[in-house]
C-alpha cells in the first residue's frame, strides 16, 4: 500500500472520482471521550475543551484517518426546539417537545432551519471543529454527522422505525422540514473546517426505485454543499436490514457521495465505490464479537477495496481500542 496515500490526498482523489489507493478508515469514536475525561456524557457533550482534549488522545492512540468531532443523533432535533432528557448514563436519552403533537404530526412552534443552525449544541460542535483544525491541521480529517431526512422526520413526528415502515408513513411536510434543516447545520460544520460529513439514515423505510430517486433528490442539496466545501459526503446506512431491503434500488441510483451500508453476513457484498460500516456488535466484549470482527475484516480485504470503512454508529465507551487498531492494521497491510 502506498505510504503517500495520506487522508487529505485520498479525500481529494475521491472528490475527483479517482479509484482509491486504499480505503479511508473513519471509525466513529466520540462518546469514548467522556470516559477518557472521566465526566458524564451529558456534561461532555456541552464542553468543547474536554471534547477536543479527548479527541486528540484518541487520534494519537488509533492513528486513524479522521476524528469524529461531534456525534449525537439528537443534535438537529434539539436545535429545532426539542428538549433532550438524559435520566441515567446507561439509558438512551429521550426527546420532548414543548408543544407536542399527536404521533405522525409535526410539533408546533419549531425553529426555522436557519435559526436551528445557531441553537442547541450546534455551536459546541462548531467550536470543537475550529479548535481541532488549528491543532491537527492536515494530519487527519475532521468529521461530523447530521441526520438524514427520513431519520430526522421520523424523530420530529415520533414515528418508530422498523421493518414494516413505509415511505408514505412519514408525512411530506415532516420530510420537507427535515430536508431544509439538515443543510444549514451541515454548512455551519463545514465552515468551521469539517472535511467529512456523515449523513446518518438510521430510519429507512422500504423504498421503490421512485422513492429512492425522491430520497436522493432530498439529499442532493446537502451533498452539493458538502462537496462545494471540498469535503467528503458519506451516506451512512447503519441498519443492515433496511440497507439490504433497499439494496437493488440504492445500487441503481447514481450517488455523488460515498454510500456506506452496514456489513451484513447474510447479504451480498456491495459494488466497488461503496463503503462499508462495521456493526457495533463486532466491538462488544467477548469471543462472539471478535469472531464477527475477524470475519468482517476477511470479507473486506478479500474483495474489491471499499472507498470508506467506518462503523455503524458511535463505538461504545467500553470498547477495547485494540480491536479498532486491529481493523486498521489489517486494512493498512492490504
Amino acid at each position: 500500500m502506498a505510504e503517500c496515500a495520506t487522508p487529505r490526498l485520498l479525500l481529494q482523489g475521491f472528490l475527483q472520482g479517482a479509484p482509491p489507493a486504499r480505503p479511508l478508515f473513519l471509525p466513529i469514536v466520540f462518546a469514548h471521550g467522556a470516559r477518557i475525561e472521566n465526566v458524564p456524557l451529558r456534561a461532555f457533550l456541552t464542553n468543547p475543551t474536554k471534547i477536543s482534549n479527548s479527541l486528540r488522545q484518541i487520534r494519537a492512540r488509533l492513528h486513524v484517518d479522521g476524528v469524529m468531532c461531534y456525534f449525537d443523533p439528537l443534535l438537529e432535533a434539539e436545535a429545532l426546539g426539542g428538549t433532550v432528557q438524559r435520566e441515567t448514563e446507561d439509558r438512551p436519552p429521550s426527546l420532548r417537545w414543548p408543544n407536542a403533537a399527536p404521533g405522525g404530526e409535526l410539533p408546533e412552534d419549531l425553529r426555522s432551519p436557519e435559526d436551528a443552525a445557531k441553537h442547541g449544541r450546534v455551536g459546541v460542535a462548531v467550536e470543537v471543529i475550529r479548535r481541532l483544525k488549528s491543532v491537527l491541521r492536515d494530519d487527519c480529517l475532521l468529521m461530523a454527522a447530521v441526520s438524514g431526512p427520513f431519520t430526522l422526520a421520523a424523530m420530529l413526528t415520533q414515528i418508530e422505525g422498523g421493518d414494516t415502515l413505509r415511505a408514505q408513513d412519514i408525512s411530506v411536510s415532516a420530510l420537507d422540514l427535515a430536508t431544509a434543516a439538515i443543510s444549514p447545520i451541515a454548512k455551519a460544520l463545514l465552515e468551521a473546517g469539517a472535511g467529512v460529513i456523515f449523513i446518518r439514515e438510521e430510519v429507512l423505510p422500504a423504498l421503490s426505485a421512485g422513492d429512492v430517486s425522491d430520497w436522493a433528490a432530498r439529499l442532493a442539496t446537502t451533498i452539493n454543499i458538502i462537496r462545494f466545501y471540498q469535503a467528503l459526503p458519506v451516506l451512512l446506512l447503519p441498519r443492515a436490514g433496511s440497507a439490504a431491503a433497499n439494496r437493488e434500488a440504492v445500487v441503481q441510483q447514481h450517488w455523488d457521495c460515498i454510500v456506506c451500508p452496514a456489513l451484513d453476513a447474510t447479504a451480498p457484498d456491495w459494488p466497488a465505490g461503496f463503503g462499508v460500516a462495521l456493526p457495533l456488535e463486532a466491538f462488544e466484549p467477548g469471543d462472539s464479537g471478535s469472531a464477527m470482527l475477524d470475519e468482517g475484516i476477511r470479507r473486506i480485504i478479500s474483495g474489491p477495496l471499499p472507498a470508506v470503512v467506518t462503523t455503524a454508529g458511535d463505538i461504545p465507551a467500553t470498547t477495547d481500542m485494540e480491536r479498532l487498531k486491529k481493523v486498521w492494521g489489517n486494512l493498512h497491510s492490504r
